[in-house]
């Protein structure tokens, strides 16, 4: 007897209708599967035969085939292995509700338990799309499913559990409030010493979502200070959110129990990271660091330590805002709009710019040192400070700095700002501005242009490195509720574009 179930693939991130049909045919017992299925599925077989027999019911010798349609389209992942099994229990009459009637997904265990599975919330919005209203997910999904309004969630734990949600005696969950990420606070401004320059060039670069490279000796406290950026980040907006749970979720690093990411994401890839790793593939592209960092932070810590092809393969999704990834498989495009943040030792020994310890590297590897750090990358890169080391006396200091609150509600206000400006248009931040929004938006008092004219000339700025100041003069200006940048800002935005000339002065 033929029987049909209805499940989803991912596809990237996002979610692709499959019809499953099962079916006997003549032959000696066994089970077939055809319709590009990859190892996971081929190997599901097993699973299913001995979580139908383990549940109670029977696996007759007979010879199955089950065909994953479009046939086509490459299939991978273990959520097809409970509509398989649910249109065995209805080809063999052990059931007389048609599968199909509520897609499902879900991994079965040998004993017939269900497992969870990823992209369960880019395949109910996916579902959705389609018009359909019911969905049966693995009971460890049930929080993530909850996020998308308008589908009739099913969460079960075992397969008699799906078999009665489709007889119609199953219960949608009823969830009132959805489980967000919560700041960790752990990683607090407060915590911070010292370091009032990096703090507020931190600040700036959080408000316009600015790229920002952080170099000085070594255990001054640049990873300190990175890891504790997302802390003065607003939370994500809905949209924004669902985008970055679905991007989580497909790539399996939704922790159990977490129903939407609402804190911006902190990725920290380490420096032996391949290309492949950084922005994606496999023989299934899959999504890379860029990705998951999506509408959060990069941190890339000793920077020039990652190999030149990984930190060369940074320019399309830093220009573009998304990463698309070519295999043999197919060409997946991902999103990719994350904030940069590098960190990096000045010279080999790390001392170059120290006040108490001498550099000992001859000039030639300070030379090639600083060649690794200036590469076409730092041209992406708005604003560039230097981490001193902590004096003794701020170390000791009682009462820490100013808090990660207190410093989001000044970001936020000048995000808001921002928001109100870009209306209408893509541009999110003042760091996207294009030429045509720096000339509208970038307004400068007529006594400070000649100023500014001055100041290019006098540095020798190049065309890319006029424009970065500017929109980080515009940030500025905005922290400031200014309607025009002015000569404060300027100055204060060109100070932290000083790599080169702390180079030179060594």
């Amino acid at each position: 007897m033929l029987s049909k179930a209805v499940s989803l693939a991912l596809n990237g991130i996002s979610a692709v209708k499959v019809d499953i049909e099962v079916d006997t045919i003549k032959g000696l017992p066994g089970l077939t599967i055809v319709g590009l299925p990859d190892s996971v599925i081929r190997e599901s077989k097993d699973r299913i035969r001995s979580a139908i027999e383990n549940s109670g019911y029977e696996f007759p010798p007979r010879n199955f085939i089950v065909n994953l349609a479009p046939a086509g389209f490459k299939k991978q992942g273990a959520n097809f292995d409970l509509p398989i099994a649910m249109s065995i229990l209805k080809s063999t009459g052990q059931t007389d509700i048609e599968p199909d009637a509520i897609p499902m997904v879900g991994e079965l265990s040998l004993d017939g338990r269900i497992k969870p599975v990823r992209g369960v919330i880019s395949m109910i919005i996916a579902l959705r799309m389609l018009g359909y209203k019911k969905i049966i997910v693995p009971l460890s999904n049930r929080h993530e499913a909850s996020v998308i309004d308008g589908i009739e969630v099913y969460p079960v734990e075992n397969l008699p559990a799906a078999k009665e949600v489709l007889e119609g005696k199953g219960t949608p969950y009823s969830c009132k409030t959805v489980n967000i990420s919560p700041y960790d606070s752990e990683l607090d401004f407060s915590d911070v010493r010292g370091q009032e320059n990096a703090r507020r060039a931190i600040e700036i670069a959080a408000a316009g979502r600015h790229n920002i490279l952080l170099y000085g000796a070594p255990g001054s406290g640049k990873t300190m200070l990175a890891r504790r950026i997302p802390s003065i980040l607003p939370p994500l907006e809905l949209e924004k959110a669902i985008e970055t749970t679905m991007i989580h979720s497909a790539s399996g690093t939704l922790h159990e129990g977490e129903g939407l990411i609402t804190i911006p994401p902190f990725r920290a890839p380490h420096h032996t990271a391949s290309e492949a790793a950084l922005v994606g593939g496999g023989i299934n592209p899959g999504a890379g660091e860029v990705s998951l960092a999506h509408n959060g932070v990069l941190f890339l810590d000793e920077f020039v330590e990652f190999r030149n092809s990984a930190i060369q393969a940074l320019r399309q999704p830093l220009e573009d805002r998304e990463i698309t990834v070519a295999r043999v498989a197919g060409t997946v495009s991902f999103p990719a709009d994350f904030m940069m943040i590098a960190a990096a030792n000045p010279c080999q020994c790390g001392y170059l710019f120290d006040s108490e310890i001498e550099c000992t590297c001859p000039p030639s590897k300070v030379s090639r040192y600083y060649q690794k750090i200036s590469g076409p990358i730092i041209d992406r890169i708005d604003i560039e400070v230097p981490v001193n080391r902590v004096s003794y006396r701020d170390l000791l200091e009682n009462g820490g700095g100013e808090s990660s609150e207190k410093i989001r509600e000044r970001v936020t206000s000048a995000c808001e700002i921002q928001k109100k400006r870009f209306s209408g248009t893509k541009v999110l931040f003042n760091s996207r501005m294009g030429n045509r929004d720096i000339k509208k938006h970038c307004r400068i008092d007529p006594e400070d242009e000649q100023f500014l004219e001055n100041a290019v000339k006098r540095l020798n700025m190049s065309a890319r490195s006029f424009f970065r100041i500017l929109k980080a003069a515009r940030t500025i200006a905005d922290l400031d509720s200014s309607d025009n940048i002015k000569r404060k800002h300027l100055l204060e935005a060109i100070s932290y574009k000083n790599l080169h000339k702390n180079y030179e002065q060594n």
